[in-house]
């Protein structure tokens, strides 16, 4: 017995070698039009780890991102570079976004942006760009989902391509 469970060790031993825990690195942005507010408006949801680990590496510093130590300053810290990483474009025409707000939910931060008077009627396009995370890490893909005025279209975003458009 003791020698079979030797063999079945010296066997299982050199397979554990190629067992590696890989990560997986991805957000999700929804991307909505309200008619009532005349306004896209925006959902990214974004791992608080990989968020965290951002601030660090970009602006040295510990968020705590949801628990009671959390820094004052995160929010700012994270609208800044979300201003620096998400861009739109209606019909060809740089558009700014207003950030509103964020939560928590279990392991995610959710931003919520708006791109305020929007006239879909006269709207052709809606182009994002999205780059989130793909300083820090190479296999980022940021994930978009467009739901306007009965269409629906999706995109997988890499650091090498990080723009979707819509055409309406």
């Amino acid at each position: 017995m003791k020698s079979l469970k030797k063999c079945l060790l010296l066997f299982l031993l050199p397979l554990l070698g190629f067992v590696a825990v890989h990560k997986f690195y991805v957000s999700v942005t929804n991307v909505n039009y309200s008619t009532k507010d005349r306004a896209l408006q925006i959902t990214s949801r974004i791992f608080i780890d990989d968020l965290e680990d951002l601030l660090l590496e970009r602006y040295e510093i510990h968020g705590r991102l949801a628990t009671e130590l959390e820094l004052e300053s995160t929010e700012a810290y994270i609208e800044k570079y979300l201003r620096q990483k998400i861009a739109f474009q209606i019909n060809g025409e740089a558009r700014n976004f207003d950030f509103l707000a964020k939560k928590y939910d279990n392991d995610v931060v959710i931003c919520y942006l708006e791109v305020p008077d929007v006239d879909l009627e006269a709207t052709q396009s809606i182009e994002i760009h999205n780059q989130l995370l793909t300083d820090l890490y190479d296999e980022q893909q940021n994930v978009v989902h467009f739901k306007i005025n009965g269409k629906k279209k999706s995109f997988v975003l890499i650091k090498e391509n990080y723009k979707g458009m819509l055409n309406l």
